[in-house]
């Protein structure tokens, strides 16, 4: 306890706290439609590959929104962005609410939920801004733990849509937008990190191979999350034939130990090593998807194994952004922002593959395992890519060089190169 309060005098704690709030509610939004699915299908009467592509759309949106939004916040601010973003969102739920009614416009709103999704490189690097570097994989952490409004959407539009219909919950929630933009505009902070740079700095992680090997993990970690986040409603009710809101309910006990262990992740890697944290985090991720494919028929020991492979993907997204700031540490938010735009738009693989898989094959056992494919080959990467980052900007493991300035050097000296 005393190491925790030390970490928190150590920053600005009402900061982190409006970060993780505002990632949070933002969260919540970006995954409704997922969270919805049975209701939005059910009424369109679609097909298991319009099924995926429908819940597919947000994310994918969500994903090309993050790095503009990144960008924005190096010139005006990250609070002032966050700001600007969430009220556009509550414009785009009041759109749901009022002129959504077919199935085209369900994917037009889709497209609009995204701009929600794009809060995950402000929130993280406005959390974390205040922070040292010893303790920026524990703030981030927290901070990322706002994607528990996974849990938020999957435990209350079910039952919410099944009351009032489903267009009603946009309704309601551009209502319960005023929380967080309330917190961020009374308690957060503009960190004082900001370097003015030029554009081609801004984005240099976009020439560089860490910048691609990290979105790489990414479109394991975090893809993984979300696509499945918003694919397990549609499936628990298609495969297990349970209620719409069981769907949601058995939903939010895997993405619930997500967002839990994401600061545990966070932590660990200050402790042991980001690196070591993602090896491990990889290896389970790849075998429960595997496990969960071939034990289709058990609706006990397949929540079960989501929730162990939610626990691994939570912690290998805290794993990974302790590594960023350590990697770009001038440029934390948008290079943030690129592997989380890049990383993100993983999430949108596996609801189609799903879709896909169940169509032409009758069976998920194929989506399942062409993710578990993809999560052994990233493993590889990884192990393969940290010979050389322990050389350079990483201490043994990917924990935290204990002269920042050797890390701040090899960025300088990777930018000058691209």
């Amino acid at each position: 306890m005393s190491n925790f309060k030390t970490f928190l005098k150590s920053g600005h704690a009402p900061t982190l706290f409006a970060s993780f709030l505002y990632f949070d509610f933002t969260f919540a939004i970006w995954v409704l439609n997922g969270a919805m699915a049975p209701f939005i299908s059910e009424t369109f009467n679609l097909t298991p590959a319009e099924k995926g592509f429908m819940i597919s759309v947000p994310i994918l949106a969500g994903a090309l929104m993050r790095f503009p939004l990144g960008l924005l916040s190096q010139y005006i601010g990250r609070k002032s962005a966050a700001m600007v973003e969430m009220g556009l969102v509550v414009l785009a739920l009041l759109f749901g609410y009022l002129f959504v009614d077919t199935h085209n416009e369900v994917l037009a709103m889709g497209v609009l939920l995204g701009i929600a999704g794009g809060s995950f490189g402000i929130a993280l690097s406005l959390g974390s801004g205040w922070f040292p570097a010893k303790y920026k994989g524990l703030a981030m952490g927290i901070a990322g733990a706002g994607n528990s409004g996974t849990v938020l959407a999957v435990l209350f539009a079910p039952p919410l849509a099944t009351k009032f219909g489903w267009q009603a919950v946009y309704g309601l929630a551009a209502l319960t937008m005023v929380i967080p933009m309330v917190v961020m505009a009374l308690m957060a902070k503009e960190p004082p990190d900001i370097e003015h740079q030029t554009l081609r700095e801004h984005t240099a992680c976009l020439y560089e191979k860490d910048g691609w090997a990290f979105s790489l993990i990414y479109v394991v970690t975090f893809g993984g999350f979300i696509g499945l986040a918003n694919f397990l409603p549609t499936y628990f009710y298609d495969q297990f034939k349970v209620s719409k809101i069981e769907a949601g309910q058995l939903t939010m006990l895997a993405t619930l130990m997500g967002s839990a262990t994401r600061v545990l992740g966070g932590y660990l890697s200050d402790r042991w090593g980001g690196i070591n944290a993602l090896t491990g985090v990889l290896a389970m991720v790849a075998v429960t998807l595997v496990i969960c494919g071939l034990m289709g028929q058990s609706l006990v020991l397949t929540t079960l194994l989501f929730m162990f492979c939610f626990a691994a993907l939570g912690a290998g997204n805290g794993a990974l952004f302790q590594l960023v700031p350590l990697r770009w540490p001038l440029t934390t938010a948008v290079a943030g922002s690129m592997i989380g735009e890049l990383g993100a738009l993983g999430g949108g693989f596996i609801p189609n593959a799903m879709g896909q898989s169940k169509q032409h094959f009758g069976t998920y056992f194929y989506g399942f395992l062409a993710f578990a494919i993809l999560g052994v080959a990233v493993l590889v990467m990884v192990r393969v890519m940290q010979i050389r980052w322990t050389r350079t900007w990483a201490e043994k493991g990917g924990r935290a060089r204990t002269t920042p300035s050797m890390s701040q050097a090899y960025t300088a000296t990777a930018q000058v190169k691209g």
